[in-house]
């Protein structure tokens, strides 16, 4: 079973930094992640989510390629890449696979204008070597919602606290 968890940070930037130091610890084999979104609020209130698979891209070049392999059997490969394309891009932009995109926005409408949120769906991680890979981030971020253990989670809220306990004045 997966794990959800989401992180509101005070701007865009933060919330993009972190998700690339996730991508890099799972590059590293210490996280697997299903997904991983960035959630951004707008000044004028609308909520966008920045996913870090275009399914829609996926699909037009996967029914790209396997349109022109069918086409190639009819003797019209062009068409059949047309066709396949075209239908792979409606399929993947029609795919929600991890953090539902409703929920998301739900979380993208509870953060102030300006901010942002990285929803992080974890199928498997090494705990303590993450939260060690993420102290650049202490201090930066607050936990929204989680699905972890109350034991985890406490461990997680330590350290996204753990900069502002330890600086003078914070």
């Amino acid at each position: 079973m997966s794990d959800l968890v989401i992180v509101a940070f005070p701007d865009e930037a933060t919330a993009f930094e972190a998700r690339a130091a996730l991508v890099k610890l799972q590059r590293e084999y210490l996280i697997e992640m299903e997904d991983a979104v960035v959630v951004t609020r707008k000044d004028d209130g609308s909520v966008q989510l920045h996913q870090a698979v275009n399914m829609t891209a996926a699909g037009a070049a996967g029914g790209g390629m396997w349109g022109a392999l069918i086409g190639l059997l009819f003797l019209n490969p062009l068409v059949g890449a047309a066709v396949g394309a075209g239908a792979g891009a409606l399929s993947g932009w029609m795919t929600d696979i991890g953090i539902k995109d409703d929920f998301l926005k739900e979380v993208g409408n509870s953060i102030p204008p300006g901010g942002a949120a990285l929803g992080v769906l974890i199928r498997k991680m090494t705990a303590d070597k993450v939260l060690a890979g993420m102290e650049a981030f202490a201090g930066k971020g607050r936990i929204l919602r989680t699905s972890l253990s109350a034991e985890q989670e406490a461990k997680l809220a330590d350290a996204l606290a753990g900069a502002k306990a330890a600086a003078p004045g914070a």
